[in-house]
């Protein structure tokens, strides 16, 4: 097996390996482990896999989870299909940056995701190194966010285009959670930005070196927000991959973010995706 690093940053495409062998071989499912945490996002071509060989090799890294509204394969349990055509409704739930479900308790540790089928031209994924982008925010602002906490929300965010009924039974279901703003990854140790699309605000920044008098809602908390949310715009954090059929994407979901790139209408996109079960955010 063969790494080649595709930006200073962020992301590795690997060569001669098949993720069937690695599903079942210890040493190379290691290598692979080992080259995830390196460089955070690893992409493949070529992997002509079944969708049985998909679930086992992402298995290999913890047990799958299902997704309360994509829902899974009924033959894969933990294997989503993500399916857009000319018949899916106009959703807009993947192009923005974003960290996959920090609406659990405890999201996802990562993915692995292939492409079924893929446009001629568009349809890319990029990926954002957010070790990268808490690492250089100005000195000021990590003193700032130390301790902060932030609330995620699926209600805000996938429930935000259901009927009422249907957003607050989806919210008893998932209740928002709440997470450090700067988490800490729990096998590298690296300080992490943890706030995307899914957080609707800090939940403590009410404390005297923030607020003397009042209550500071907007603009101070906010601004905040929307700065810390942005810095996973900007381009030399990230890496950009355009599928292939049968390419994959395996990404560390602890330190990353990413962004569906939705510029391929009418054309039809079909990727498969397994989520897998991380742990709480510290």
């Amino acid at each position: 097996m063969r790494a080649e690093k595709l930006t200073a940053n962020i992301g590795a495409e690997l060569f001669d390996v098949d993720l069937r062998e690695a599903a079942r071989n210890d040493d190379l499912f290691a290598e692979i482990k080992a080259l995830l945490l390196q460089h955070k996002v690893l992409f493949l071509r070529d992997q002509d896999i079944a969708r049985a060989d998909h679930v086992a090799f992402a298995r290999r890294f913890g047990e799958l989870e299902d997704h309360p509204v994509v829902g899974s394969d009924p033959e894969h349990p933990g294997l989503v299909r993500i399916y857009k055509d000319l018949d899916s409704p106009p959703e807009h739930y993947e192009n923005a940056y974003h960290c996959d479900a920090t609406w659990r308790d405890e999201p996802p540790m990562g993915c692995v995701l292939r492409c079924v089928e893929t446009p001629d031209v568009g349809g890319d994924t990029v990926w954002v190194n957010m070790v990268q982008a808490y690492a250089e925010l100005p000195d000021h602002v990590k003193a700032q966010i130390d301790g902060l906490r932030a609330r995620h929300s699926i209600e805000a965010s996938f429930g935000a285009a259901m009927p009422m009924e249907k957003r607050h039974a989806l919210k008893a279901r998932f209740p928002d959670s709440e997470h450090p703003v700067v988490r800490t990854h729990p096998e590298t140790g690296e300080k992490v930005l943890f706030v995307s699309g899914f957080a609707t605000h800090f939940v403590n920044f009410h404390r005297p070196e923030n607020v003397r008098y009042g209550q500071d809602f907007a603009p101070g908390a906010s601004q905040l927000l929307s700065y810390l949310i942005g810095r996973a715009a900007i381009p030399e954090y990230q890496v950009r991959w355009r599928w292939t059929k049968n390419s994959m994407a395996i990404w560390d979901n602890r330190c990353t973010q990413h962004y569906a790139v939705q510029d391929y209408w009418p054309a039809v996109r079909k990727m498969e995706r397994a989520g897998i079960i991380g742990c709480k955010p510290f």
